[in-house]
C-alpha cells in the first residue's frame, strides 16, 4: 500500500534493538518509518551490535545511535533526554531476556534504563525460539508487560534461525509499522467506534467458469479501512479484493457476489448497531460515564447493476450456445436500499464519467438511497481504476467539499475528517 511521506510527519520514534537474529529487520522498520516522515533515533544493546552495526542505523536515520558506551550528560545523548524527545518507544526485536528484564524493572543496560524511564505507551515486538517464547515464564512476563503500558506485537510462525518451524519469529516490519502508526494517529472520535467498509467489484456468476464484474481494484476501500484502523476504529472490511500489506489486526471478510456481500453486510450492520460502549472520563466530575458511539458505513464497493438471469452450475459449452450468445441479464439487488440505515452514518461512493451531471447524480443518490453523504469520483475511462491516487468531492445535501488528488491513504484520512462532521 502506498504510504504518504507525510503520514508520520513530525512524529519522533525511539527504536530499541536487542540481540536477536531479527535485528536486521529493524533496518527495514527504520526505512518504513522514515519514509512515512517520522524522525527516528535508535538505542542498541551491546548484544544487538553483534548482528547489525550502529553505522547502518546511523546512515538510515542521520542520528547517532545511543548505546552503553557513548551516553553523555553534557548533551541530550542520554537515556532520560532520549525518552523525553520521543513520542513513541518501540523495541523490535525484543529477546526473551529483554522481555524478562522489562517485566521485572531491571535496568542494567542503556535500552532498559530508557524503557524504565519512559512513562508513555511502549510497543514491543518479541523474537525468540519457539520453546523460549512458549515458556510459561516468558508468557507470564509478556502478560505483565501488556498490563503495564506495553503493547505486544504478536510473534509469527515460520522457519526460525535454529532451522525449526514454529512460533517465535518477530512480526514483519510492515506490521510493526502499522502498530506504530495507530499508536501515533489514533483519536478519540474514531477509537473503538464500529465502522464497516465495503470494497471491490462484485463477481456475478454466469456459469462455473464465467462471471460478470468490473474494473474496481478494491484499493480505495483497503486504504479507507487502513486509515480507520490507524485512527483506532473497530473496522470490518467486506470486499472482493484487498490491497497488499493491510494491518493484520484489521478484520476482513472476503466476498464475491452481491448477494453474498449483502448477507455479510446485513449481519455486520446489525452487530454494529448493538450498544458499543466505551469509557470516557469527564474531568470536571472525575467520574466515568458510558458513551455509545454511533457506527459508520462506508459503501465503497462497486456492485454490478445487472446479473445473469439464469446462472448455471456447469460450464456452458460453446458448441451448444452457437455462433452468437444472447446472455439474458436482470437488474441486480440494490444493496444500499436493502440496508437499514437508521442509527448508522452511511456514506456512499459514486464513480461517474459524466462530469457535467456528476454532482447532480450524487445529490440524487443522497435523496434516493437515504445516505448521509457521497464521495464522488469522476473517472476519465477504465484506466482510472486500480491507480494508487484519487481525488474526491465529498458531497453533503447542502455542501460540496473538494479533496485534492493524492495517494489513496492520504485521501482516506481527508475523507474521515469530513465524515466526523456529519
Amino acid at each position: 500500500m502506498l504510504v504518504s511521506p507525510d503520514l508520520l510527519k513530525n512524529k519522533k520514534i525511539l527504536l530499541g534493538v536487542t540481540g536477536s537474529i531479527a535485528a536486521y529487520k529493524a533496518l527495514e522498520l527504520v526505512r518504513l518509518l522514515s519514509k512515512a516522515g517520522a524522525q527516528v533515533k535508535v538505542i542498541m544493546s551491546e548484544a544487538a551490535k553483534k548482528f547489525v552495526t550502529p553505522l547502518s542505523f546511523e546512515a538510515l536515520t542521520s542520528n547517532r545511535v545511543l548505546d552503553d558506551i557513548n551516553e553523555s550528560w553534557v548533551t541530550s545523548h542520554n537515556h532520560i533526554k532520549a525518552g523525553e524527545w520521543a513520542d513513541l518507544l518501540v523495541i523490535a526485536p525484543a529477546t526473551a531476556n529483554t522481555v524478562a528484564k522489562l517485566a521485572n524493572a531491571i535496568a542494567d543496560n542503556m535500552l532498559l534504563q530508557t524503557a524504565l524511564a519512559y512513562p508513555h505507551l511502549k510497543i514491543i515486538a518479541p523474537s525468540a525460539n519457539t520453546n523460549m517464547i512458549n515458556n510459561p515464564i516468558t508468557k507470564g512476563n509478556l502478560k505483565m508487560l501488556s498490563i503495564a503500558n506495553y503493547e505486544i506485537v504478536d510473534t509469527q510462525t515460520k522457519e526460525l534461525a535454529c532451522k525449526t518451524v514454529g512460533d517465535g519469529a518477530m512480526a514483519e516490519p510492515q506490521e510493526i509499522f502499522w502498530h506504530c502508526a495507530k499508536a501515533l494517529l489514533k483519536e478519540e472520535f474514531w477509537t473503538d467506534r464500529r465502522v464497516i467498509v465495503t470494497g471491490g467489484g462484485t463477481v456475478e456468476k454466469i456459469d462455473e467458469v464465467r462471471y460478470i464484474s468490473n474494473f474496481s481494484s478494491g484499493k480505495m476501500a483497503s486504504a479507507l479501512a487502513t486509515a480507520l484502523y490507524c485512527k483506532g476504529a473497530d473496522v470490518n472490511l467486506i470486499s472482493s479484493k484487498f490491497d497488499k500489506d493491510l494491518p493484520l489486526e484489521l478484520y476482513t471478510i472476503d466476498t464475491q457476489s452481491s448477494a453474498e456481500m449483502l448477507e455479510y453486510l446485513k449481519d455486520s450492520v446489525r452487530i454494529a448497531k448493538k450498544a458499543k460502549l466505551s469509557k470516557a472520563t469527564l474531568m470536571k466530575e472525575e467520574q466515568i460515564h458510558l458513551i455509545q458511539k454511533k457506527p459508520y458505513l462506508f459503501m465503497v464497493a462497486a456492485v454490478s447493476d445487472y446479473v445473469a438471469a439464469y446462472p448455471q452450475d456447469a460450464k456452458l459449452k460453446k458448441e451448444h450456445l452457437g455462433d452468437t450468445w444472447d446472455l439474458k441479464l436482470k437488474q441486480n439487488i440494490d444493496i444500499l436500499s436493502e440496508i437499514d440505515k437508521t442509527d448508522i452514518v452511511t456514506i456512499g461512493f459514486k464513480a461517474e464519467m459524466d462530469e457535467e451531471n456528476a454532482a447532480a447524480n450524487a445529490l440524487k443518490m443522497i435523496e434516493d438511497k437515504g445516505v448521509d453523504a457521497v464521495c464522488l469520483n469522476v473517472l476519465k475511462n477504465s484506466s482510472s481504476f486500480g491507480t494508487d491516487t484519487n481525488e474526491i468531492e465529498f458531497i453533503l445535501p447542502n455542501k460540496r467539499e473538494f479533496i485534492a488528488k493524492s495517494d489513496k491513504l492520504s485521501v482516506s484520512f481527508e475523507i474521515l475528517e469530513h465524515a466526523k462532521n456529519i
